[in-house]
């Protein structure tokens, strides 16, 4: 059995914020970023932690903030516990291999989604406009379809409920022009360059979401980067156009939700064993395809 963090309880370093999976303590002139083991779906938190969670979320931010780097600087300071301030010594057990240190940067009030297959809240509204996000796509598309090119669509930051689709014109009136253009180019390439390296690893990434932010004046990726909870990784060896694809995340507890007729509202209903160790092993199966190690 595997430690397992719900909530994060460190208390000489200053707390700062609880997101739905990641605790954020102020470092004085850094932030210490942690991902539990929480687990959100439908936007409530489940009652009980997955197992590795966190650990695979931030291992798999890693890798990809180090090889896209050169497309656009990131908020990394350090990912290694040793180079954390003294005061995080004592807890080096607990954050090791889930935590980050990061520069503090202004995020941009936008999420920054690229969508290379039609899905999710994408597939639901191409099938009333056929369009997503005001960009016309072709007709005959069906659930799942690869797009013809990868497609920008953001959307709003909802501090309670789901996030909102915009179009573009609208998130440069949320953020300015300049912001906008910036992160849209910026999202694409990281998407493309990201779909060649996990195609060689027998992965589909059908689309996914990221946050930039302001740091001295400059545009930089923050956040978390191309995990299973902010991307859909498809296995290319069972994709199929026009169903719903297995995949590398929490789809599998999302359908065990959805099996019980969950209403979606807090509190989440305590799920078997077998949902919390299957959905755990996908996780960590996604670490291992995309870099080649096991959870640290």
């Amino acid at each position: 059995m595997t430690e397992t963090i719900f909530e994060t309880h460190f208390p000489t370093l200053k707390f700062l914020k609880r997101g739905k999976v990641r605790d954020i303590y102020n470092l004085g002139e850094h932030l210490l970023i942690v991902a539990t083991d929480r687990l959100s779906a439908f936007d409530v938190v489940m009652p009980q932690p997955i197992p590795y969670k966190g650990k695979v979320l931030t291992q798999i931010s890693n890798f990809w903030f180090e090889i896209m780097k050169d497309v656009i600087p990131n908020h990394v300071v350090s990912t290694r516990v040793e180079e954390f301030p003294n005061e995080c010594r004592q807890y080096v057990d607990q954050l090791r291999g889930r935590s980050i240190m990061v520069k503090k940067a202004k995020p941009l009030a936008i999420e920054c989604v690229v969508r290379g297959y039609l899905s999710g809240s994408g597939w639901n509204e191409y099938k009333q406009t056929k369009s997503v996000c005001g960009i016309k796509l072709p007709d005959g598309l069906v659930e799942s379809s690869k797009l013809p090119n990868p497609i920008f669509t953001p959307a709003t930051k909802a501090e309670v409920g789901h996030d909102e689709n915009i179009s573009f014109e609208e998130a440069s009136k949320i953020v300015g022009k300049n912001d906008a253009e910036k992160a849209r180019n910026c999202t694409v390439a990281i998407y493309n360059l990201a779909v060649r390296i996990a195609e060689q690893k027998g992965i589909i990434i059908a689309d996914t979401k990221m946050e930039f932010g302001r740091f001295n004046g400059e545009l930089i990726l923050i956040d978390e980067l191309l995990t299973p909870d902010s991307s859909r990784f498809w296995p290319q060896a069972t994709y199929k156009a026009g169903n719903v694809q297995d995949s590398f995340d929490k789809q599998y507890v999302r359908d065990y939700l959805l099996s019980i007729n969950f209403n979606k509202r807090p509190p989440g209903p305590i799920m078997p064993e077998e949902v919390i160790r299957k959905t755990s092993a996908l996780y960590k199966e996604a670490l291992k395809r995309l870099t080649g190690r096991e959870v640290e």
